[in-house]
Parts: C-alpha cells; sequence; structure tokens
C-alpha cells in the first residue's frame, strides 16, 4: 500500500508559464526552481519551463545550479544567493552558471548580475557601482508586492532611476506578484517562482489569475472507526466525540508534510469536502466522516479543487512554505510526474 501520491503535471507548469509570458507582454520569463521546484522537481520543472519558453533558470545556491546543468548543458542558469567560497565561484565559472553579487566582488570570468537593495532590507547593495566587463545583468527585489502597492510603486521607482543610465544591461526585478500587479515592475525579465507552480502569489484562488496547480497530493483511509460520545481521537484529546461520530485515520502526517497546525483543514474524501480533526501526528492524521467507509477510499490532499491557499489559512502561513515542506522522499510516498 502506498501511504500517499504526489503527482507532477508538466502540462500545468507549461501553461502556467505561457500564462506568464502573457502578463509579461514581451518582457522575459525567468523561471525560479529552487528549493528543488518548490518541492516539485527542479529537473522536470525546469525542462518544462525552458519548453514553454523561460529563458533563463533561477536557483540559490551553486550546488543547484551544478544539479541543472548536468540537465541542461545549454541553458542560462542564475545562481540568486550568495557565493560564500572561492570553489564555489570556480565551479560556477566552469559550470558557465551566473551570479548574484550583493558587494563590491566581482569574481572574473563569470557573468554576474548586480543586486540593487530598493527596500527589502536582505542582500543588496546601497548603491550601484560603475558596472565591470562582467556585469550583464542588474536586479533588486520587491519586498511586499502581494499586499503593499504603495512600498512597491517606491522599490520600483527607485529601481528605475538607479539602473537608467545601464540600460544596455539586463534589468529584472518582478516577482510572480509584481509580474502580475505591477506593469512598471517588468523591464527585461521577471523571475517567477510561486506561479509557475500554479500556486498564487496573492494567497487567494490560483484560478483567479489563471493559473493551475501542478502538484496533486493523495492518499487513501488506511482505517475507518466510530467514536462513541466521549470518545477520542490522537494526542492530548484535542477532537472529542459529542455525539456517535465516524473517522477516518489517513497514513500521512507532519512528517510527510501535511503540517500539525493544518488541524480543521478541509480535505476531499472519495471527493467530498472532509474536516481533518484532532492532532495531526507524525505519521497520520484523522479526517471526521459523515457515515461508514471503507478501508482503501481515496483522500486528496492536495489538488481536485483542494488548494494549498486554504490550507495555508488554516496554518497561519503562506503556499510556498507548504509545498516546500511536502517530502517527496520515496521511503514514504511515491512520486508521479505526468504532462497532461
Amino acid at each position: 500500500m502506498t501511504r500517499s501520491e504526489l503527482t507532477i503535471d508538466l502540462g500545468a507548469i507549461r501553461r502556467n508559464s505561457k500564462r506568464l509570458l502573457e502578463v509579461l507582454e514581451g518582457a522575459e520569463l525567468w523561471a525560479v526552481v529552487k528549493a528543488n521546484g518548490y518541492g516539485h522537481g527542479a529537473l522536470d520543472v525546469g525542462g518544462a519551463a525552458l519548453r514553454a519558453g523561460a529563458s533563463v533558470l533561477c536557483v540559490a545556491t551553486v550546488a543547484e545550479g551544478l544539479e541543472l546543468r548536468k540537465e541542461f548543458p545549454a541553458a542560462r542558469i542564475l545562481v540568486m544567493g550568495p557565493t560564500s567560497t572561492s570553489r564555489e565561484i570556480v565551479s560556477a565559472r566552469e559550470a558557465g552558471l551566473e551570479l548574484v553579487v550583493s558587494d563590491n566582488e566581482i569574481p572574473e570570468g563569470v557573468r554576474v548580475h548586480l543586486k540593487l537593495d530598493t527596500g527589502m532590507g536582505r542582500w543588496g547593495l546601497s548603491e550601484l557601482p560603475r558596472p565591470a566587463v562582467e556585469v550583464v545583468g542588474l536586479m533588486s527585489h520587491l519586498a511586499s508586492a502581494d499586499c503593499d502597492p504603495e512600498y512597491t510603486e517606491t522599490q520600483i521607482r527607485r529601481f528605475r532611476e538607479a539602473t537608467e543610465p545601464y540600460r544596455h544591461l539586463t534589468r529584472h526585478l518582478a516577482n510572480s506578484a509584481g509580474a502580475f500587479g505591477f506593469p512598471g515592475a517588468r523591464f527585461d525579465a521577471a523571475r517567477c517562482g510561486v506561479a509557475i507552480y500554479g500556486l498564487s502569489p496573492f494567497g487567494t484562488a490560483p484560478a483567479d489569475d489563471g493559473l493551475e496547480p501542478a502538484l496533486h497530493w493523495s492518499s487513501l483511509l488506511a482505517q475507518v472507526r466510530r467514536l462513541g460520545p466521549g470518545e477520542s481521537s490522537g494526542y492530548g484529546r484535542r477532537f472529542v466525540a459529542e455525539r456517535p461520530t465516524w473517522i477516518g485515520i489517513v497514513p500521512v502526517g507532519y512528517a510527510d508534510g501535511f503540517r500539525r497546525d493544518m488541524t480543521g483543514t478541509e480535505v476531499r474524501v472519495e471527493g467530498e469536502p472532509r474536516r481533518v480533526v484532532g492532532t495531526i501526528s507524525m505519521d497520520a492524521l484523522a479526517v471526521e466522516l459523515d457515515r461508514e467507509l471503507p478501508v482503501g477510499t481515496p483522500v486528496t490532499l492536495l489538488g481536485d479543487g483542494v488548494i494549498a491557499e486554504d490550507h495555508a489559512r488554516v496554518a497561519g502561513t503562506i503556499n510556498y512554505e507548504l509545498v516546500c515542506g511536502i517530502n517527496s522522499d520515496p521511503a514514504r510516498s511515491r512520486r508521479v510526474v505526468v504532462d497532461s
């Protein structure tokens, strides 16, 4: 019996990429596939995004970039995080990776993108130096394009003014929220991550922006039992039946990425919405049923109307964190790639 199954739809990745290209109106799409493609699989997602028209693959570390280079020898790959050692720089140079630089130390023999801090308050230069010959791009990062239009417009203005003398270089600022919400942020390219996967950058329904979730996560009822009034299920007796109640035990828990703070969210059992009750344990969760169902009845944890944005709202977090936290280790789940 497979405890759970993760299905990645590359067709959805392609369609989301093409949707972003429509939104960008001529700017390039740079697909962010760091953190193993937000848990979806960097190699699979990267290939689908490139086939759909993405120009660059973006990662966080040199090691991530090297893995992609094995699969995509001709692709442009941008390492957005800091490089901390000379060995990493040598590896990047030999592999033809492009690096983001947030200080005045420009490595030789590597294509470089200078990062300007326009208000994120994280990585970035306070002001741009005159770009050296290795510099091919100028970039910054939006802090609140999903929630603060005024501040976002301020960042766009700061970036435009600082980079205007260097318009011959590639300028990129927008993330997924910026691409959808701020035409002025698009410049020459947009680095889009969450929207590639069909997740909303605004925490709303992905379909609102013409996006299609690419991840489907399913399991089954491993046990069905009837609780009498006063009987409980799970650690801490957080769920106590007030009346005769059928519950189903699903063999997925927080070790699989179904977080402990998602109690109260809804999944689908045999296609019907059902509430997750009691304490989610390391390897199991419980759902409240309206009747006795057979062991093996399908349970949808994500997909088919169960969206990460709703789970995130219950957990008080964001959809990014939920999907990045799903455990795709074959010892715990089966991973399937399809192309619709």
